[in-house]
């Protein structure tokens, strides 16, 4: 079985919009904590790795653009892409 792609914009607005069963044009720029922990364990779900995750790369991860560079960089990191 292959490994998935690196998550792109539109996959990470898809992963955020699954939680509270949303169309992905209802997904803000701004992600919630909520949203975040959500995001968080869908990627570690969708790629089998558990990500560790520095405080700061958690803060990065408040808008969904900085979200997509930092679960690339993370998941590079894991040897995936």
């Amino acid at each position: 079985m292959s490994q998935p792609a690196m998550p792109d914009r539109a996959d990470v607005i898809a992963m955020l919009a699954s939680f509270g069963d949303r169309d992905t044009g209802a997904v803000a720029e701004r992600i919630g904590s909520l949203e975040l922990t959500w995001l968080i364990t869908k990627v570690e779900e969708r790629y089998e790795v558990i990500l560790e995750l520095s405080d700061e790369a958690l803060h990065q991860m408040s808008t969904v653009s900085g979200a997509v560079t930092v679960l690339h960089d993370a998941l590079a990191g894991a040897g995936h892409g």
